[in-house]
């Protein structure tokens, strides 16, 4: 039980994979490209170590939930993805109805592996599709073509009862139109789960640098509210309501490891660049792994684990982090539960201004949720009530 008399409710296990085949121009995830080939049982076997460290400081979890996030896990050998599985069954209780899910570029080579996915406890597949448009995905830097994307999901459907994929939109040249039509498209393969994020220029990736150079030019933020505000009206048309501002999902069809982290719950972390958060008495404990694939390697074999940076953070610090993840959902936050951490509840005339504003709705007596109008300007919300 924690300090506040609850059971270890939502616990998950994430599991990075860092390699790819190739480098996409936008990405800033912790994602390398290897031309010679992996050693999967060695990386497989440091993963393990790392998990087990883990487990000695979160006694009493149960694992609701496990995604191998990437990079592109795809890339992982049957046999790998069971060996790290075997090794979570291991060290931790697992839920019977555990979700266990891997992300998947939509490659014809990597669909044909779904099979032994299944085999070896994969029970739910997010395909990298970023676009159904054959010109969007060479700007993207993707490998696949518009007609592998859908082979790839049919495997996927028939091998797995959830599968969701990811869509990108704001992308240079891109319409509303356009977007509305592809995304209806998308809509008719039956999908039950979809990741919709707006495309941003992030430091350190090529897309920055052409940007910054005047090279790439993407919707501005008039056309991305227009897109923005289009795909919640296909997606809600559709009976796929945001239940997170990204994440759209048919009802009992959400993603729960995703929920894991929005919900403020723990987790454990393993393989590098990974991060972690966990409970240690009334405290919270953040933790950042080693980013680079090998020298994270070499730390797990010297200390047991890659961590490189290590944060204790107080209830005040978590009160605002609950903010920062819960407002993102559909369902908002329980101010009981933030106020136990901040030790007061949130300006009541704060609360107040910001139903007044149509930013916020009070969903109960002690929970709140952003409004779709005050969705797209979350960070002002989350501002006036950490105050």
């Amino acid at each position: 039980m924690n300090r506040y008399g609850e059971a270890h409710a939502e616990f998950g296990v994430y599991v990075h994979w860092p390699f790819c085949q190739a480098k996409c121009p936008y990405c800033d995830f912790n994602s390398h490209v290897r031309h010679a080939a992996v050693d999967q049982p060695a990386f497989a076997g440091a993963i393990g170590r790392e998990l087990d460290y883990f487990a000695q400081r979160t006694p009493g979890r149960v694992v609701r939930s496990i995604f191998f996030g990437g990079g592109t896990p795809s890339l992982m050998d049957p046999a790998t993805v069971e060996s790290v599985l075997a090794a979570i069954h291991r060290l931790w209780p697992v839920a019977d109805d555990v979700e266990v899910t891997l992300e998947a570029n939509p490659t014809s080579v990597e669909a044909s592996r779904f099979q032994g996915y299944r085999a070896a406890g994969v029970n739910r597949v997010s395909l990298g599709i970023q676009a159904l448009d054959d010109a969007a995905l060479k700007t993207l830097g993707r490998l696949h073509t518009k007609a592998e994307a859908i082979a790839a999901f049919e495997v996927a459907r028939r091998n797995f009862d959830r599968v969701s994929f990811d869509l990108i939109y704001s992308r240079p040249g891109q319409t509303t139109a356009g977007w509305t039509t592809e995304l209806a498209r998308a809509l008719e393969l039956a999908v039950d789960h979809l990741s919709l994020y707006q495309l941003t220029i992030e430091p350190g990736t090529r897309f920055h640098d052409l940007h910054s150079r005047g090279m790439l030019r993407i919707p501005d933020e008039d056309a991305a509210r227009d897109l923005y505000d289009a795909t919640q009206d296909v997606c809600s048309r559709a009976g796929l309501g945001a239940y997170e501002i990204s994440n759209h999902a048919r009802p009992g069809a959400e993603c729960r490891h995703n929920l894991v982290y929005w919900r403020y719950g723990e987790y454990a972390a393993a393989g590098p660049g990974a991060h972690a958060r966990y409970a240690l008495g009334t405290d919270r404990v953040a933790t950042v792994a080693e980013r680079h694939p090998e020298n994270w390697a070499a730390k797990v074999r010297e200390h047991g684990h890659g961590i490189t940076a290590q944060e204790t953070l107080g209830p005040a610090d978590q009160a605002d982090e609950l903010l920062l993840m819960g407002l993102r959902l559909h369902e908002g936050v329980d101010l009981v539960r933030y106020a136990a951490l901040a030790g007061r509840m949130p300006a009541a005339d704060t609360v107040d201004m910001l139903v007044q504003h149509g930013l916020v709705a009070r969903t109960s007596n002690t929970r709140i949720a952003a409004t779709a109008h005050g969705r797209p300007v979350l960070n002002r919300i989350i501002a006036e009530l950490a105050v």
